[in-house]
């Protein structure tokens, strides 16, 4: 049974309000994948919409031998083929009127000279007084070499000075602790703290930033939001699509470096934080730091029994990886976060490729009825516990299962569900994520973008267990089948608790 959920309209800033800083955003790598599907996309849209003046201006730098015109021709079929909505002709006009592009080796001190040649121009020509976004949209092998050419070109202003600079980092900042803190090192010589960006994008999905709108504007969730009244927490991310042509780069990372230490770690803080005493970008990173350091930390003799993974059959076959390989594709965890609000409590966290549905929800299953009051024990056995779950994606809303008795003279009791939709309670899709992000980091709002001290925290906590891994290589895989929900192990990780999985 289901229930229809009505949405009171939402309050609509003023549209100055929503806008960013006139800038010059720079992005390096230019002619890459990213760049193509999820930037130029985000960024059509904000100038669309309003939310990026006529002033700003989009600088792509790459090694193609293009010029401004090549770039826009490029841009323009990204558009058409990776827009969530079709392209308005006075739209693009007035969007490609503020792209430009640096031809150049990232390595080449000639490329930075350029770039700040053209900058300068763009600052005389629009009024942007020196204000810079840089965007490194390559891979992590990339960042030193460009940070440092920056920095000697002076293209990066010290910090709290007008005009600012900032620079977003794209994930993964490394592939275990080592090289996470080798890399903030790095990053910490050229920027303040302050100046740096690191994104992750589920951070933006309206829906995730939503779980905190969710437990701290509802008085009468918080209160249940704790070991008294939840059982245990579920967290998936779940994809129906293998590797496909990313098989290299997954050769390296696997589930836990792509998904889980990425991604579930960021939403697992979201949902267990305590309330932070401001909305400020650091209070709310300084609680979501707390929730880092009680997970408890995995031992050798624990993670057999709390750790689960799996590789689908084929993926051996795909561009890129190895005849032999053991790299995981599907991940279950059985997590405890030892502080006060969530000692014992269980979470459980699930992510994988070629599954049998695509979907990303968090789901708290309330703690069971004490007592049974209706006496007849068919009756009782229909009772279940109370489900809330946040569906991040797709089909974006928000779920809560509750009992309720069936009209009739016997008494008989039903499960209810009332299921509310974004798409219905408030009308069009929600917001892509890079657009949230980039829009953000134009303002200097830090709030969604990962902090050094929590990207180690979640490093220090994994590292030994991919360390583990490493040690003790998977024999059984590959071990679960496309299109299913994994292996069975990982049901059988539930199962041990006297528990089962969602149906998602």
């Amino acid at each position: 049974m289901a229930t229809r959920i009505q949405a009171v309209p939402p309050l609509t800033l003023p549209r100055s309000e929503r806008r960013a800083p006139p800038c010059a955003l720079v992005v390096f790598g230019a002619s890459g994948d990213l760049t193509h599907r999820k930037l130029m996309p985000a960024l059509f849209k904000l100038r669309a919409a309003g939310s990026l003046t006529e002033h700003s201006a989009v600088v792509g730098v790459a090694r193609r031998a293009w010029n401004a015109d090549g770039f826009r021709a490029e841009v323009r079929a990204a558009l058409a083929e990776f827009a969530s909505r079709g392209v308005e002709p006075r739209d693009w006009e007035a969007f490609a009127e503020s792209l430009d592009y640096v031809s150049g080796d990232f390595e080449d001190p000639a490329t930075y000279k350029k770039l700040a040649s053209r900058l300068a121009e763009l600052d005389r020509e629009r009024g942007l007084e020196g204000t810079r976004l840089y965007y490194l949209a390559t891979p992590p092998s990339e960042f030193a070499t460009i940070l440092h050419r920056l920095d000697q070109a002076g293209l990066v202003s010290k910090p709290k000075v007008s005009p600012w600079s900032r620079v977003i980092i794209e994930k993964p900042i490394g592939r275990d602790l080592e090289s996470a803190r080798a890399l903030n090192t790095l990053v910490a010589r050229v920027l303040d703290e302050s100046q740096t960006f690191r994104i992750d994008h589920y951070l933006g999905k309206e829906t995730v930033q939503n779980l905190m709108v969710f437990r701290f504007a509802n008085s009468i969730f918080e209160p249940l939001w704790n070991r008294k009244y939840v059982d245990y927490v579920e967290i998936c991310a779940m994809e129906t699509v293998g590797v496909g042509a990313r098989g290299k780069f997954y050769e390296e990372t696997g589930v836990l470096r792509d998904i889980v230490q990425s991604h579930l770690l960021e939403v697992q803080c979201l949902v267990a934080m305590e309330p932070p005493t401001t909305g400020d970008a650091d209070d709310i990173r300084g609680e979501k730091l707390k929730v880092l350091h009680g997970l408890r930390q995995e031992g050798p003799d624990t993670i057999d029994r709390n750790l689960v993974l799996g590789q689908y059959r084929g993926y051996r076959d795909e561009p890129g990886v190895s005849k032999d390989s053991v790299t995981p594709t599907f991940a279950a965890l059985r997590v405890f976060i030892d502080n006060w609000r969530w000692q014992g409590v269980p979470f459980y966290l699930r992510a994988g490729k070629k599954l049998a549905k695509r979907v990303t929800e968090v789901s708290l299953h309330m703690q069971p009825v004490p007592l049974c009051l209706f006496g007849r024990e068919d009756v009782c056995e229909r009772i279940e516990p109370n489900v809330l779950a946040l569906r991040i994606q797709p089909d974006e809303g928000i779920y809560l299962r509750f009992a309720s008795k069936i009209p009739g003279h016997d008494v008989a009791v039903g499960t209810v569900a009332m299921d509310m939709k974004y798409t219905e309670a408030f009308g069009g899709e929600p917001p892509e994520a890079y657009e949230r992000l980039l829009l953000d980091a134009m303002r200097g709002d830090a709030t969604l973008f990962s902090r050094r001290d929590a990207v180690e925290a979640s490093w220090a906590w994994i590292t030994p267990v991919l360390d583990y891994i490493d040690k003790n290589p998977p024999r059984d895989f590959p071990n679960y089948e496309p299109g299913s929900w994994g292996p069975e192990r990982a049901r059988e990780l539930m199962r041990r608790d006297r528990r089962a999985w969602s149906e998602l």
